[in-house]
């Protein structure tokens, strides 16, 4: 059976919703992962991990704990967050995304900071609240990690 134009219209308005949640889970995380950014994007019982990370439990331990991350380990960055694939379940009130992350960086090292750059995806489950779409839980895949050397960077930087 054909899907009516309303259904089509929620269906739509759905992703669009949801790729804005991507959005600005970047938004926060470019923050530092600022709490008061990252909380409003995760349901109450939502869940967040990633290998070398840890695992966080509930939007309050993941706001907390994704700020620390910042202040102790990730120093500064920015994520591009690219193809993000949303499926909405039939009920119209759940879905799943997964989307690519490559994301440059200042991770604290044991010599200093040092200017990185990594890539992977995402695995998320998202679900519609009283207070609109969200993060349901959030798996972080990094799948290549490199150091960007400093001569070179400086050196194209000078070039133009």
């Amino acid at each position: 059976m054909s899907a009516t134009v309303e259904e089509r219209l929620a269906l739509l308005e759905a992703r669009a919703e949801i790729t804005d949640l991507v959005a600005r889970y970047a938004l926060g995380a470019d923050r530092r992962n600022d709490p008061a950014i990252m909380g409003r994007l995760f349901a109450a019982d939502a869940s967040w991990s990633a290998d070398g990370f840890g695992v966080l439990r509930g939007r309050e331990a993941i706001a907390e704990g994704l700020a620390a991350i910042a202040a102790e380990k990730v120093l500064w960055s920015i994520h591009f967050m690219v193809a993000p694939v949303i499926a909405i379940a039939t009920d119209g009130r759940s879905g799943t995304c997964q989307w690519y992350l490559w994301e440059l960086c200042t991770m604290q090292a044991e010599a200093g900071p040092q200017d990185q750059w990594l890539g992977g995806w995402y695995d998320g489950t998202v679900t519609l609240t009283e207070d609109g779409w969200k993060l349901r839980s959030v798996v972080l895949h990094i799948r290549v990690q490199g150091e960007i050397a400093p001569a070179l960077f400086f050196k194209k930087r000078a070039e133009g």
